[in-house]
């Protein structure tokens, strides 16, 4: 199946074909914007660049599970603020909205990098792939469980979701595999319910408010754009460390740069920089106010206006680390989720040591 992604340039818009897609992407993502230049020449080992060339750049391209989301704000903040240029990097942001798709388009080597959520690499272990997280972005999913206005009468928790239509932003997505854990952890099954593919953004909204479905996790800014427009309320927040814990039993590391183990060991100083941009894109998210951050971002992101996205953001920002590191239980309690409801987790050893690496944020100056 084919599908068009849209390009993170500022001058260039194109599409990659992805033949091995097997999730519904968001019809309606929003506009990528930024970029530092052409995909074109981006070589697949995306080299640094040599001593006797100093002012050659390096080109990478990382596919975000969703660019306009906020809990993949540092992708594209990374880009407006300049920190990877000033590494000496020329990446080009891609976007494909259900997280599962930026997991394929990795693992089919497309791209060097991904930005989605690190519960992928467990999960790719087990299908004999081997990625690891190299900056670690949260250590809270950031997503939210909203019920539909009309069905809050008859949700008032995971264990009311029996027979009932779950949206989720793509078959085999993070929100999939936390849909699942949710009602197998308050007493379902996975029979029990019927996860709905309906991307984020306006699609989301659109099933909720059409009865599609009667509830779905998503992010913001759709969060507040849901609760403003009276679509839905909130079930379950995981936003923060707290919602994490409550939700989950413990930190539950998400938004993530990955890449394949491979790759990163084969380029070691292309990755140091990826780290150095991203883990100062994170410090200086820690020292600025939400209104400060919206402003970097591209305007079409702030699709319920300024002040709305500003508050999305207010709302999210608790999930995010302030230097890239994993967090130390986190791993454990990403595998425990996981493993409550996925049969190829259930039968396998993970060896989480090979999930994630702080070689390179722990680096960071």
């Amino acid at each position: 199946m084919r599908k068009n992604i849209r390009l993170a340039a500022l001058t260039l818009a194109g599409t990659l074909a992805l033949t091995t897609l097997t999730a519904c992407a968001n019809d309606a993502a929003s506009s990528a914007g930024s970029g530092s230049g052409s995909d074109a020449g981006a070589g697949s080992d995306g080299g640094a660049a040599s001593a006797a060339d100093p002012g050659k750049t390096t080109k990478v391209k990382i596919m975000v599970g969703g660019l306009d989301k906020v809990i993949y704000m540092p992708a594209m903040l990374s880009q407006r603020l300049g920190y990877f240029k000033a590494e000496g990097l020329d990446v080009t942001l891609l976007t494909e909205p259900a997280g599962v798709d930026a997991t394929t388009a990795l693992v089919a080597g497309q791209v060097q990098g991904a930005v989605g959520f690190y519960d992928h690499t467990l999960d790719l272990q087990t299908k004999g792939k081997s990625v690891e997280s190299v900056v670690q972005f949260s250590q809270a999913p950031g997503e939210v469980e909203v019920v539909s206005t009309k069905a809050a009468g008859d949700i008032a928790s995971a264990k009311d979701f029996k027979g009932k239509h779950l949206g989720i932003t793509g078959l085999g997505s993070s929100t999939d595999f936390l849909t699942k854990y949710l009602a197998v952890h308050n007493g379902l099954k996975v029979s029990d319910i019927t996860p709905v593919a309906v991307g984020a953004g306006a699609t989301f909204i659109a099933a909720l408010q059409h009865g599609s479905i009667q509830a779905g996790m998503t992010t913001d800014p759709t969060v507040a754009q849901i609760l403003t427009k009276g679509a839905g309320k909130v079930l379950y927040d995981m936003r923060t460390p707290d919602g994490s814990r409550l939700a989950l039993g413990g930190l539950y590391p998400s938004s993530s740069l990955y890449m394949n183990t491979d790759w990163v060991n084969g380029h070691k100083e292309t990755v140091q920089k990826l780290a150095n941009a991203f883990v100062k894109t994170l410090r200086w998210m820690s020292t600025h106010t939400p209104q400060e951050i919206a402003a970097q971002m591209p305007a079409d992101y702030a699709q319920g206006g300024a002040q709305l996205y500003a508050d999305s953001i207010k709302a999210t920002l608790p999930m995010f680390t302030t230097d890239g590191v994993m967090p130390a239980d986190g791993p454990a309690t990403v595998e425990r989720v996981l493993k409550a409801f996925n049969p190829n987790l259930q039968k396998a050893t993970v060896d989480l040591s090979k999930t994630y690496t702080t070689e390179f944020v722990k680096n960071v100056h």
